[in-house]
């Protein structure tokens, strides 16, 4: 095992990530492994995702505790990540299994929880969770009243971490992906939502796996929940420019059009648009900082976007353009450019 650059004097420790192989759970996993703990992955085993050289893989579908408590037999953890659960059914198969097995349960929960729109920024772990707009938020914020429930009750040894944006190499910000990089380099106009104003946070997964990885295993992290987020935020049309530029497009022609409207015609966006994307986020990250003190995020969007299409162009077959999208776009900037 190759140790991480900035590996220092930390206490290996015996730690278990369910999932894994995701954008924030890969970055996660990689650094741990740097840093020398013993990692365990609990997987399906499906992902196309590198796993590090050094991780355990343990094969079996976590929605079967059957088959889990089978594979798992009488180990035990320091810390388990929970990466993929979602629902409050989840969320208790999750505590049935791990209770009395592991010294932390991190359950990975969502920024989108916060109050949107929020009342104040920064925001903050105190900031209320509330957001009437997005079903998967408001699952997020049942996952974590059940699983706090459970510390408050039972002794549970919970840590919440709430990421916003995170992102890889491998994940377009803009709200078409692929497309929307098509359309600039083609020279069609591309939808950006609302006035293209509202402040957004992006945050490398690496960047975010520095703090998370920190907190795997403290003890003072137990019955708490961390932000974990870049200190960086930019306008989305700025967003859009530095993806623009990336992609060889000097000046893309960016069209807006209200969140709502967008919203109307395809819902399966609107939700994740009015229930996250169309709210200006910006957030304090102090509380990692203080228990994590060598956390900063050091990589800044526009970099970031650099590496997202100089990945994708030496992938060609991930550059799939979404007709329906194209279809809809065309539409509303159309629409929107006739309404002016």
């Amino acid at each position: 095992m190759i140790p991480h650059p900035e590996a220092g004097p930390v206490a290996p420790r015996n730690i278990l990530f369910i999932g894994g192989t995701g954008v924030i759970s890969t970055a996660a996993a990689e650094r741990a492994v740097g840093l020398g703990h013993r990692l365990t992955i609990l997987n399906r085993g499906r992902s196309t995702r590198p796993v590090p050289e050094g991780a355990e893989i343990l094969q079996a579908d976590i929605r079967d505790q059957e088959g889990v408590r089978e594979v798992l037999g009488r180990r035990e953890f320091d810390a388990v990540a929970d990466f993929i659960t979602y629902t409050p059914d989840q969320a208790q198969a999750g505590l049935d299994l791990f209770r009395g097995r592991t010294g932390q349960y991190v359950f990975i929960s969502s920024a989108s929880a916060y109050q949107k729109p929020p009342a104040r920024l920064p925001i903050l772990e105190s900031t209320p969770l509330k957001n009437p707009f997005w079903k998967y938020s408001r699952d997020k914020i049942a996952c974590e009243e059940l699983l706090f429930r459970a510390y408050r009750d039972d002794d549970f040894p919970l840590t919440v971490v709430r990421p916003s944006h995170t992102y890889d190499r491998t994940k377009i910000a803009m709200v078409g992906g692929w497309t929307d990089i098509h359309r600039m380099r083609a020279g069609l106009p591309v939808m950006v939502h609302g006035d293209g104003t509202s402040l957004w946070t992006l945050t490398h997964s690496r960047d975010f796996a520095r703090a998370f990885v920190g907190l795997l295993g403290l003890p003072q992290a137990l019955g708490e929940s961390y932000t974990i987020t870049s200190d960086e935020y930019l306008p989305w049309n700025q967003v859009y420019r530095l993806f623009a530029r990336a992609a060889g497009v000097a000046e893309p022609e960016l069209v807006h059009v209200a969140s709502e409207t967008i919203a109307a015609q395809n819902p399966e966006i609107g939700a994740n648009l009015l229930g996250d994307r169309s709210h200006s986020v910006i957030f304090d990250n102090s509380k990692i900082k203080a228990l994590v003190p060598d956390y900063a995020a050091t990589i800044p969007f526009a970099d970031g976007a650099r590496e997202i299409v100089q990945w994708h162009d030496s992938h060609p077959e991930l550059q799939v353009v979404d007709q329906g999208y194209m279809e809809l776009t065309d539409k509303l900037t159309a629409w929107a450019r006739g309404s002016m």
